[in-house]
């Protein structure tokens, strides 16, 4: 099969489409033909080995990375996060899933979704796909939408509640407008000029320029602030944050993000309600995957970035 190696870290420029073995799955695993994966933030950190903290917290964790990831290069040489395509072939002992289910999935850091196919514990995080999403639309939820999710109940964020989400246009934060919604929140969404209408459009109350207008200069206080960037000082977020407020950033070292399989349930029926939709930028076949890291280097992209398998 064909996949997308990274034996070194550096540039978009050393990653190399191969040939490698298909997968042969266990018994309690499933073999995927992936259709369409992301490229995720934490795999262009994991191929650049930059944290994204700032410059001295990567300076003291790069170490570290390295020593979670591999020295000279990452040891699982497949990256790709999440995942959506259709199941090949079942484990003898795979209960929950049938050959033929479309299903979409996080592989988390075990990585290996930048192929064309994967195979899957059936009780990891994995999912039939929601009946009215393209593979494309349904590849980013279960690691951005998932996330989001994850971060905004640890907020315990409760209807009419005031919410800030800082990065609104990111993958991340387009899912977070959405969700605070759907839990009842006034939603005040933070992006650049060329993004305002997109985060309007996704339903926040109220939108933020930051190249125009700090928002931590203004009177309002938020319940919940929402960092999905990790960019809010920590002398600037507390001038605008309730007396009970809390901040939150999707960069904190402090727990690691616990995805459940109940949760992407749970997503998978909103979507299918019409209640959430994927923003996808740009679409590459995978041939052209270090086109799309170096497009997502930038910094700039809106919602996701969606290759195709």
């Amino acid at each position: 099969m064909k996949a997308i190696i990274c034996t070194t870290y550096g540039p978009p420029e050393v990653l190399k489409m191969v040939e490698v073995e298909k997968p042969i799955p266990k018994d309690n695993e499933v073999l995927i033909k992936v259709r369409a994966t992301t490229v995720h933030i934490g795999d262009t950190k994991v191929r650049r080995l930059e944290p994204g903290l700032g410059p001295v917290q990567d300076f003291f964790f790069k170490p570290m990375m390295r020593f979670i990831l591999g020295f000279n290069g990452p040891r699982k040489k497949i990256l790709g996060m999440e995942l959506a395509g259709d199941i090949e072939a079942i484990g003898k002992d795979v209960t929950l899933f049938k050959v033929g289910d479309p299903v979409f999935a996080s592989t988390e850091f075990q990585f290996g979704a930048y192929a064309e196919y994967r195979c899957m514990p059936e009780d990891g995080i994995l999912a039939i796909k929601p009946k009215n999403m393209s593979y494309e639309d349904a590849a980013p939820v279960p690691n951005g939408a998932l996330t989001a999710l994850f971060y905004l109940r640890k907020g315990s964020i409760q209807k009419g509640q005031k919410v800030l989400i800082y990065g609104a246009s990111g993958s991340i934060g387009t899912f977070a407008i959405q969700l605070a919604k759907h839990f009842g929140a006034v939603v005040t969404g933070v992006c650049s000029t060329a993004n305002l209408d997109m985060v309007k459009s996704l339903g926040a109350d109220s939108v933020i320029d930051y190249t125009q207008e700090d928002f931590t200069k203004s009177s309002d206080k938020y319940n919940v602030i929402f960092d999905t960037v990790g960019k809010i000082k920590s002398s600037k977020r507390k001038k605008s944050l309730s007396r009970s407020g809390i901040y939150i950033s999707a960069l904190s070292l402090s727990g690691n993000v616990k995805l459940k399989v109940e949760d992407l349930i749970f997503l998978k029926d909103l979507f299918e309600a019409g209640k959430l939709k994927s923003v996808i930028d740009r679409r590459y076949p995978m041939a052209q995957i270090v086109e799309a890291h170096r497009y997502v280097d930038k910094g700039h992209k809106k919602g996701n970035v969606v290759i195709t398998v």
